[in-house]
């Protein structure tokens, strides 16, 4: 459920819950009946998701305005409230059971007007009564629902599946009902009083066994979305100030407020370790199927499940505020956007019924009139089927359904995916481009060695107040240095007259001795000697695109730190496999040209260009797009949000927070370049059921309406009988929604 985003002072998107669509046309109703509203400047209504994004303006129409303009067309809009996603989830759940229910009892008393209208040809005393009664019951009790709709429908001069299938079964029944009743007037006239009551109750039972199939599909689809929302507890216990626990709902949790996490526990929102440690599952939000360790001031994330420790959390970000949240509004969306594809499939739906209609009644005269023997009961026949194969259901579903699995699929297998488009266009990219920290690189520099520029150092005493100077260091390099220390069991020691010098490094005195620490421009400032050899061995580790740190005492260089960004592990695998898919990968870094160079060569990426700006990496992404490339930029979301919002397709790389789902149409929950092989391999797959879905309904359309005409009539004297027609419209609807489930078990 989404909550209201102000976007400006007098404009609110909110997303709705819809109760009452039968159908993909039912959707395509809704859109244009809220679009027509004054105050209402954008709508989408997905029927899958049963819900419509509105964007309008609050002073000109309120809630109150719109449920009344839907509720006219026979749909309701329920409230954008905390409890309107279990409403409405309860809402379809009833609808399910109806449907069940119905469907049953439409079979149970349509099996013996079918035996009776297949076995019986001749009839018997009183059978077409009580097929009469029997199809009664079944098409304006069982089946009154596309009669309220369809009536609703037409008050307002437009049409939905549903007027369609009460057109025919209620013309079919009327027609049987006057040759039930009044036989002579066919008699009199040397015609056989023909009656369609199997045909007609048939096809309610075989459409309500579609919708309550279709119904449980659509379930499925939204599978990976229940799932996300099924990992958010209801309560938490929360410590007060005298350390007693209250157990609370979780929608009452506030920032800073200390939650207890036992074992096996799933955590309730987003926070740090205040104390305790412990091994966290992530994989619901990385797709990392290890177990993170957690130490005091590690962050966790809501919907993660602690494993055997036990900690204090201290709440940071609560409810709609918290990463899940974001994930599951992320998802939502999504699943309710359109791709380009569809708003042409549904523009088609939209016209597709009037034209069944009028295909219908040309269809009823060229039979009337064609002169054949019985060419009333002929052009009766053919105009029903014509009404009752038609079907936009399968054209409807064939896009959202594919997108609703495939959002899900992302989802679960760390990626994000925050609109159809980008879905649709990731498999068409030609050119990726990738930033280097935290994309290729891992992103936190490590000092992996420490080189002695001569033998015969007290190694333990240079380390101590290598120590005692870096913790007191201002530049981002020296944790990686005090990391690399500590690892090696190192104590700080006391150090005088310490004193940091603004972009060279840092000075202290110990025991009398100066000490130095920094870049080669101090060194030779200080006077500290750089002997040959050693200056040999700093070029070749800068070649390696490492960043030399120096040690000097007095006059003589004690040790050099190589510190780097480590290329990841994974990264030149998976730039191999772009390359495979024939991407032309590019690096585009903001560091210098010789680190630059060494990176690209390490990972064997030809394309390099360093010492870009943010704002010149968006122009570098534009430039490619203007060579005709469609480009894909992955960067960590920060200082490459204009790139990603330039390129065709974003991918955010990071993990929890560092993501920026604003600038990047997709984002990687884990930091792995092998993730974006999985998210274009996702959107091939997509795209193909799409495809196979558009193009079977499609076929069966072209080829069934013609069919249900009688077209086949004067070469093979076939005739489609309403009862198949029925059978094939429910099964075009079923094989679609089915279609979109198998991309549940695609190998990404």
């Amino acid at each position: 459920m989404e909550t209201a985003d102000i976007e400006t002072a007098s404009t609110v998107k909110s997303t709705f819950p819809i109760g009452g669509m039968t159908c993909a046309s039912c959707a395509v109703s809704v859109e244009s009946m809220l679009k027509s509203q004054p105050g209402v400047l954008d709508a989408n209504v997905s029927y899958p998701n049963r819900s419509a994004e509105v964007t309008y303006q609050p002073d000109r129409i309120n809630l109150k305005n719109m449920q009344q303009v839907v509720s006219q067309i026979g749909y309701e809009l329920l409230p954008d409230t905390a409890n309107a996603a279990a409403e409405l989830e309860e809402t379809e759940r009833k609808h399910y059971q109806k449907i069940k229910s119905r469907t049953i009892a439409a079979f149970i008393l349509t099996l013996p007007v079918v035996v009776i209208g297949m076995f019986f040809h001749h009839g018997f005393p009183g059978s077409n009564l009580i097929m009469l009664v029997l199809t009664g019951l079944v098409i304006f009790w069982f089946g009154r629902d596309f009669f309220s709709s369809g009536f609703k429908k037409a008050r307002h001069l437009s049409a939905n599946m549903d007027t369609l299938v009460a057109l025919s079964t209620g013309v079919a029944f009327l027609f049987s009902a006057f040759n039930t009743l009044y036989p002579e007037y066919m008699l009199s006239r040397g015609l056989t009083p023909q009656v369609y009551f199997e045909s007609a109750a048939a096809i309610i039972a075989f459409i309500l066994t579609g919708k309550l199939m279709e119904e449980r599909a659509r379930v499925s689809t939204s599978a990976a979305l229940k799932k996300l929302i099924g990992l958010q507890p209801k309560t938490v216990r929360v410590l007060r100030e005298d350390d007693t626990e209250a157990e609370i709902p979780v929608e009452q949790v506030q920032p800073q407020d200390r939650i207890r996490i036992r074992p096996g526990e799933k955590i309730p929102v987003d926070g740090v370790i205040h104390f305790g440690e412990s091994f966290v599952d992530e994989s619901m939000i990385t797709g990392e199927p290890v177990a993170q360790p957690k130490k005091p001031g590690a962050k966790v994330f809501a919907g993660t499940v602690n494993q055997k420790g036990s900690f204090e959390l201290l709440a940071q970000k609560t409810g709609s505020q918290t990463l899940l949240a974001q994930i599951i509004k992320t998802v939502q969306q999504a699943q309710a956007s359109k791709p380009p594809v569809q708003k042409l499939v549904d523009k088609i739906a939209g016209i597709f019924v009037p034209v069944v209609i009028l295909i219908a009644l040309v269809s009823f005269a060229a039979w009337y009139f064609s002169g054949v023997e019985n060419n009333l009961t002929y052009a009766l026949q053919a105009m029903i089927t014509v009404l009752i194969i038609a079907c936009p259901c399968a054209l409807g579903l064939a896009t959202p359904t594919a997108i609703m699995v495939a959002v899900g699929k992302g989802a679960e297998n760390g990626i994000l995916i925050k609109d159809a488009q980008s879905l649709e266009t990731a498999h068409k990219a030609t050119a990726i481009v990738l930033d280097k920290t935290g994309t290729l690189t891992k992103g936190q520099p490590e000092a992996q060695e420490i080189i002695w520029a001569q033998p015969g150092l007290d190694e333990g005493k240079i380390k101590g107040i290598m120590l005692a100077m870096e913790k007191q260091s201002e530049h981002p390099l020296a944790d990686a240095i005090i990391r690399k220390l500590e690892a090696e069991d190192a104590k700080p020691v006391p150090v005088e007259k310490f004193e940091s010098l603004t972009g060279k490094g840092v000075r202290a005195v110990f025991a009398g001795e100066v000490y130095y620490i920094g870049n080669r421009q101090l060194m030779r400032e200080a006077g500290v000697a750089l002997p040959a050899a050693q200056l040999k061995i700093a070029e070749e580790q800068a070649a390696l695109a490492k960043t030399v740190i120096y040690m000097g005492q007095a006059t003589q260089l004690v040790a050099m730190i190589p510190v780097t960004d480590p290329i990841k592990e994974t990264s030149a695998e998976a730039v191999k496999a772009l390359q495979a898919l024939n991407l032309q990968v590019h690096l585009l870094t903001g560091d210098n040209v010789q680190t630059a160079q060494s990176i690209g060569k390490q990972v064997n990426i030809t394309h390099v260009t360093a010492e870009v700006l943010p704002t010149e990496k968006a122009a570098y992404v534009q430039q490619l797009q203007a060579q005709g490339h469609v480009v894909a930029m992955v960067g960590d979301g920060i200082n490459d949000s204009p790139a990603l919002a330039q390129a065709d397709v974003g991918l955010a790389m990071g993990k929890g927070t560092d993501i920026a789902m604003e600038s990047a149409d997709m984002t990687l929950m884990q930091s792995d370049l092998r993730h974006i092989l999985t998210a274009i391999r996702l959107s091939h797959a997509t795209v193909r059921t799409i495809r196979q879905n558009l193009f079977w309904a499609f076929i069966y359309n072209v080829i069934g309406i013609p069919v249900a005409a009688g077209l086949l009539y004067p070469f093979f004297g076939f005739l489609l009988s309403p009862m198949l027609a029925g059978a094939a419209m429910a099964l075009s609807s079923v094989s679609v929604v089915t279609n979109s489930l198998r991309l549940r078990n695609a190998k990404l």
